[in-house]
């Protein structure tokens, strides 16, 4: 919803992203690494929107033709047959990872198959690179790019205006660009190969949103922000002659050409104290309609005004649908019905409470009518109903008190267009989502319009952490940016709602009890109330935790192995610890403020941090910790790090800077010491999943840099060789936040994004390795007592999934186990994880992998599995291990 983007995603990239911009290569690479060797499907966990959609738009000669831009996400082209949308910018690299965010886009009514992006993410040092315009020639399947001398911003204030890139609807490979930062407007006249500053253009603009802000966010001069053409005063081949240009300037705010941006004069006679946010033409009927806003928004705006400009006569008539004393917020989201061109439609964007508006005119604004109004204050009446069935978390389990209702109609409103060869169709962008009515004609028949989401394939979350449990209902937790996180229980369907009990706007960190999978903790931000929660019950359901004195902020917080106790470093305090679920926390010693920090996740007592270049261990529950003497580790604070599931100890580290140690370094010795692998020029994420068939360890993942590629890379022997899994098409930008393979499904890996939301790999790879090895493994020889727990933890009309635990209850270890057992109805696995299985009609035998072969007497060893079923699900009443039978518990 971006409300508070630039407090998280932000400020997240301040942190880490810079931190982790692609360095110089480096020297004496000797990895093996084998480039395409295996196909992957990718898809998003869906969570459908997420983000600010502050541009949509359609083509004027090409009916269904639809582009969508977001601030950090890429652009998306609409496909009608399936009501979805198609990413396009999915291909934008790890060292343009800016050109994610995309500040204009421009369809060609001459050609429909050209379209055109101007993209850059921030206009100060957040963002390294400069900006560019991307041209297509296939509807955005494929780009060509021309690098700008300048920045663009396309998660910057004032993004919601525009369009700032617009194409000559009468000679269309002249196209214009409004740039930020005093840059000016700009202009190619070979279709976007070339471009040049239109030297005599007189004003770049002046408004700045806070001229104080040492960061140069808010201090940027927002420019020039919307060009449009007069299409009467030009004929087909020839150049526009009339042009009008929106300047982010609250004296000097729209300027024209008339003979084809030779030169330019101020309008005279325009309104002044405003920006103007949006400049729609009907040349029709002769009219420039301008929306204002006293700020550049696209959060910000108290007062407004909508004009109408007569081109013919140069009058200016103020069309504002409500007193500017009566406005709280600014105007935008201006759009024109190109089938009755007398129907225009308009946003009060920044109306935060107790709703967005949205206003309409059928006489081209002499009057308005509103999608709400007051009957008796609080009570409203709506002309319209929300359906938000295919994304329910967009109530955000909110119960509000009149006049506010759930879910809202919107906030963040910039962008609202009606469909210009169906008036009935008309889509808006909002904070959150993107929001449509297939039946707007109701409007002025007094019936009601349904608005619904028409938002699918459409991802934008900033994602900054995710965990993948090896057991329980939830395939995926995912920390988020903005709307908090999701528990999945079906990557393929829309949770029904974000983590709840406390909603924070961001969660930065979260983990689960690696041998208790039941309880969950997470940590994040949020304006008032507590910074930590707890869930007994896989996620499905939580409760508020204390804050210790001076918390500010998530931070990072760590699970013990079995959920016995939590430690957490949050942010405004130094690293905490506490027993049970969080009632009162003790400082930790020995550990400095901001350390990251993780579990081991055998050892219940063994915690992790890191801070500036060195490693820490507690071996108490976190009450004290040491610095471990290890060396050459990254000097910084860009590093993530893991411990393995199963094996006490075994630590992977990722991370580090251009400047200095940067890479992927191994501990079997709890971080006592590290050795770097050698073939890693960089990594900065670390994850594990199910091992391969025959493997004797887990498998790895991590987006890094290998053999002087950049991509997600797999290996299944422990690093030994390498295996790059995405290709050119699939890099999303910058993923290194998180990434985690999936325990249960041998080659799922979970890929985290900044703006793309949550990835999903899965590969063709029958399990078979990487080219490495990786062993057999060994044979099952358990002796003396075993007791079995069966449990379904989720059953569905024809399908079930059940958790089955295995337990030593002899005297001696196993090296390896094999249990059988058989279904009373018939019942068929259709996906087993955490082991080997074979099925021969009823009979069923599990055997363990490589890495959970060893059970010590005492312990267990758990496996979990989905099945299908007909008539009755009986649970099995007998277990053998080998020819043994097991205790049923």
């Amino acid at each position: 919803m971006r409300r508070t983007h630039i407090l998280t995603a932000v400020l997240a990239l301040a942190a880490g992203l810079l931190a982790g911009t692609p360095p110089a290569l480096a020297a004496g690479s000797t990895a093996k690494v084998t480039l395409a060797a295996d196909t992957y499907t990718w898809k998003n966990a869906r969570i459908d929107g997420g983000g600010f959609v502050p541009g949509i738009v359609f083509n004027r000669s090409e009916k269904n033709l639809i582009y969508a831009r977001t601030d950090i996400g890429g652009a998306y082209r609409w496909q009608e047959a399936s009501k979805t949308w198609t990413p396009l910018l999915d291909s934008v690299g790890w060292n343009d990872w800016g050109h994610t965010g995309v500040v204009s886009l421009a369809s060609d009514s001459v050609d429909p198959n050209k379209v055109y992006a101007a993209v850059g993410t921030y206009t100060n040092n957040w963002d390294p690179g400069n900006g560019a315009v991307l041209r297509s020639a296939d509807r955005g399947a494929s780009w060509q790019k021309t690098d700008l001398p300048f920045k663009l911003g396309g998660n910057m204030p004032g993004r919601g205006m525009g369009e700032r890139l617009a194409i000559d609807p009468n000679k269309d490979s002249v196209l214009y660009l409004g740039a930020p930062s005093g840059k000016g407007l700009w202009r190619s006249t070979d279709s976007g190969v070339t471009w040049s500053q239109v030297t005599g253009f007189p004003n770049p603009g002046n408004y700045q949103q806070d001229p104080s802000d040492s960061t140069g966010y808010a201090g940027d001069n927002q420019g020039i922000v919307w060009v449009t053409f007069d299409e009467s005063t030009g004929t087909s081949g020839s150049a526009t002659k009339t042009i009008y240009v929106g300047v982010a300037d609250k004296d000097n705010a729209v300027y024209r050409s008339t003979d084809a941006g030779a030169t330019w004069q101020r309008v005279a006679g325009q309104p002044t104290g405003y920006l103007p946010h949006k400049g729609v033409l009907d040349a029709k009927n002769g009219f420039l309609y301008v929306a204002y806003s006293d700020k550049g928004g696209p959060y910000d705006g108290g007062k407004g005004r909508l004009w109408r400009y007569a081109t013919a006569t140069g009058t200016w008539t103020n069309i504002s649908p409500v007193a500017e004393a009566d406005t709280y917020y600014g105007f935008s989201g201006l759009t024109v019905d190109r089938q009755h061109p007398s129907t225009l439609m308009a946003t009060a964007y920044s109306s935060w409470w107790p709703d967005t508006q949205i206003f309409r005119s059928t006489d081209s604004g002499a009057t308005w009518t509103k999608a709400w109004d007051y009957t008796s204050y609080p009570n409203r009446s709506n002309r319209y109903t929300v359906d938000v069935s295919t994304s329910p978390w967009l109530t955000f389990g909110a119960t509000p008190s009149p006049p506010e209702q759930t879910p809202k109609l919107g906030w963040m409103t910039e962008s609202l267009e009606i469909d210009p060869f169906n008036s009935s169709r008309m889509m808006y962008g909002t904070g959150a989502t993107l929001y449509g009515t297939e039946n707007l004609a109701n409007w002025d028949s007094g019936g009601q319009f349904t608005v619904k989401p028409m938002v699918q394939g459409l991802e934008e979350t900033a994602v900054n952490d995710l965990a993948a449990p090896p057991s329980g209902g939830a395939q995926l937790f995912s920390a988020l940016g903005d709307i908090g996180g999701f528990r999945h229980t079906d990557l393929t369907k829309v949770p029904s709602m974000m983590y709840t009990s406390p909603t924070f706007t961001t969660t930065t960190s979260l983990d689960f009890a690696e041998t208790n999978p039941d309880t969950v903790v997470r940590v994040g931000d949020l304006d008032s109330g507590p910074h930590i929660a707890f869930s007994t019950d896989n996620g499905a359901n939580w409760f508020a935790g204390t804050d210790p004195s001076g918390v500010s902020g998530g931070g990072t917080v760590a699970a013990a192995a079995d959920g016995s106790r939590f430690v957490w470093s949050p942010a405004g305090t130094g690293v905490q610890y506490t027993t049970g679920f969080g009632s009162a926390w003790s400082a930790s010693s020995g550990i400095p403020s901001g350390a990251v920090v993780e579990s081991d996740r055998v050892d219940p007592k063994t915690f992790y941090g890191f801070k500036s270049g060195k490693f820490y261990v507690s071996t108490d529950g976190g009450a004290t910790f040491t610095a471990s003497s290890a060396t050459g580790l990254p000097s910084g604070d860009s590093v993530r790090f893991k411990a393995l599931p199963g094996t006490k100890g075994d630590v992977w580290l990722a991370g580090g800077a251009s400047d200095g140690a940067y890479g992927l370094w191994h501990s079997t010795d709890s971080g006592a010491s590290f050795t770097k692998l050698a073939g890693v020029d960089q990594a900065d994420t670390i994850g594990f999943g199910r091992a391969a068939s025959g493997a004797s360890y887990q498998t790895l993942y991590t987006s890094a840099k290998i053999g002087c590629v950049r991509g997600i890379f797999r290996s299944t022997d422990k690093g030994a060789t390498w295996t790059r899994i995405n290709d050119d098409a699939h890099q999303w930008g910058w993923t290194g936040a998180a990434i985690t393979g999936d325990p249960r499904v041998y080659g799922r890996v979970y890929v985290s994004t900044n703006g793309r939301g949550v990835i999903y790999g899965d590969t063709s790879d029958t399990g078979g390795g990487d080219g490495g090895g990786g062993g057999t493994d060994p044979t099952p020889t358990p002796t003396g007592a075993c007791t079995v727990t069966y449990k379904i933890t989720n059953q569905w009309s024809g399908g079930f999934q059940a958790d089955v635990q295995l337990g030593n209850t002899g005297s001696t270890a196993w090296t390896g186990w094999s249990l059988g057992w058989s279904f009373a109805d018939g019942q068929k696995i259709t996906q087993l994880w955490n082991a080997d299985y074979t099925q021969s009609g009823t009979a069923v035998t599990a055997k363990n992998l490589g890495w959970n072969a060893n059970v010590a007497a005492g312990s267990s060893v758990s496996f979990g599995f989905t099945g299908s079923w007909s008539g009755s699900n009986t649970k099995p009443t007998s277990f053998k291990l080998g020819p043994q039978t097991c205790t049923v518990a």
